[in-house]
């Protein structure tokens, strides 16, 4: 029998994603950039689900180029729930410390013969470092219109220190956009295309691109990292915000969510201050 085919709003920037019937969704690559996740995905995923305190996508099958389309893709199960948003969260502080409990969780899963941090995930899970140029070119190109010199400074601070420790498996992108939402509380944690193993910095993002004023202090608590690994968050999401400001000034919701973070990110002097 055939199946329903509707297209998933929002399908998604890596991929296009549509609903296929009542229980399945279809993740599409968008770009040949990101047709390595799909093999990435359907290798690993089934290997942390067990492990983890709340779902993750689970693939059942994998597609070949056919009917023009060029690439592999994905058929998963259909998670239900609602991407993350201030209206839909019940409980800032309990969201912060769920999300913070599946992190801890992915972090203990042995990584030893996970993909490391390369250009698959686009170096999430590696050094800040190899958006050096990228960050020092926006912060010049926006120098008017931002705080520069506190910009370079949380730069130069996120540069200034390492992982230290083995690397450990990183979702890459957890963003609200990536984390769904049932009943007010945090039902499931999606898209794992930008996964790899190395630095769990840039998964903290989410303190100044979602979270603010309690939201993230009971986050900070319950992920216990070290100040080092939080300053280099802070600098991967200084990345993040910089290069949207930069780049979507035609896109005013966007942009303005933008500004927002950088103002969290400069105004938030890190844990050593607290």
């Amino acid at each position: 029998m055939c199946q329903a085919v509707r297209a998933v709003d929002p399908g998604g920037w890596d991929n296009r994603t549509f609903r296929l019937g009542a229980d399945l969704l279809v993740r599409l690559p968008s770009r040949a950039r990101y047709v390595a996740q799909v093999a990435k995905e359907q290798r690993w995923l089934p290997v942390l689900a067990p492990l983890l305190p709340l779902p993750i996508p689970s693939p059942i099958a994998m597609g070949k180029p056919a009917e023009g389309y060029p690439w592999p893709w994905s058929v998963y199960r259909w998670l239900d729930g609602e991407r993350a948003t201030s209206r839909n969260v019940v409980e800032v502080e309990t969201f912060a410390r769920d999300l913070a409990g599946f992190l801890r969780a992915l972090y203990r899963i042995d990584a030893t013969e996970g993909p490391p941090a390369g250009e698959h995930n686009f170096f999430r899970g590696g050094p800040v470092a190899t958006y050096d140029d990228e960050v020092r070119d926006a912060i010049a190109a926006l120098a008017e219109g931002i705080d520069a010199a506190a910009a370079e400074a949380v730069w130069e601070d996120a540069l200034a220190s390492a992982w230290e420790g083995p690397g450990v498996w990183v979702h890459g992108d957890v963003t609200a956009d990536n984390v769904l939402v049932r009943e007010g509380r945090l039902a499931a944690v999606i898209d794992f295309g930008s996964s790899g193993v190395g630095d769990p910095a840039c998964d903290l993002t989410i303190a100044w691109t979602f979270l603010d004023g309690a939201g993230r202090e009971a986050f900070l608590r319950a992920v216990a990292m070290d100040d080092a690994t939080w300053v280099r968050a802070r600098g991967w999401a200084l990345w993040k915000a910089l290069i949207l400001i930069r780049h979507e000034a035609d896109a005013p919701n966007a942009w303005r969510d933008a500004r927002r973070v950088l103002d969290e990110v400069l105004g938030d002097q890190g844990p050593r201050n607290r």
